[in-house]
């Protein structure tokens, strides 16, 4: 049953023949994302769908709280198709900038919902507003004129250029001096018999 802007049912993206992408290869050149599409914990680089007039995402992927794939390019003309698996509650699509588009809340597996991307040289991103604390984004780019960065360039960026906040790392350095206070400490018990803050002994 065709809902406004959505199917419900399982299997109906696979019944309606569309493609998943699967077997893709990543462009050479990356379109220009806003830090929220390379903040998506399940983005590495973008898969160029371009040619294919369906593509399907998926809503609940990995740990639940996913799109996958996070990021795509597509030609003017194609019809995106986002399928929830049904994992990590309930979650639609809403566009951010772009192309508007918006999807119902749904948790269950097999729910689709869809949307043809008519303008060319554009970049769209969009978000599952119940999980936007989790960086629960994602992005489509369509047609050829848009702003785009070496793909190379883009995979050896520091985490602050793709919005990452440094102080997220922390705890990683803090974890590196713990173990070197601790070496220390072990190297003038070892070596002493005592703690180097020990006056004396018997």
């Amino acid at each position: 049953m065709r809902t406004s802007g959505g199917v419900a049912g399982a299997g109906a993206a696979a019944g309606a023949g569309l493609t998943l992408g699967v077997g893709t290869v990543a462009a050479e050149e990356e379109p220009d994302w806003p830090e929220e599409v390379t903040n998506a914990p399940n983005y590495s680089e973008t898969e160029d769908l371009r040619g294919e007039e369906e593509v399907v995402v998926e809503v609940g992927a990995g740990d639940g709280l996913q799109f996958a794939p996070p990021a795509i390019w597509i030609d003017e003309g194609t019809t995106v198709v986002w399928e929830w698996t049904g994992e990590g509650g309930g979650h639609n699509v809403v566009s951010q900038d772009g192309e508007e588009f918006e999807s119902e809340t749904d948790d269950s597996e097999g729910f689709t919902f869809e949307h043809t991307f008519e303008e060319g040289d554009q970049i769209s991103y969009y978000v599952c507003t119940p999980h936007e604390a989790q960086n629960m984004y994602g992005g489509i780019a369509v047609g050829d004129d848009i702003e785009t960065i070496d793909a190379d360039e883009a995979a050896e960026m520091e985490p602050t250029d793709m919005g990452v906040d440094i102080r997220e790392h922390y705890v990683g350095v803090g974890a590196i001096l713990a173990i070197v206070v601790s070496l220390i400490f072990t190297f003038y018990t070892l070596k002493y018999g005592e703690s180097p803050n020990a006056k004396g002994g018997n």
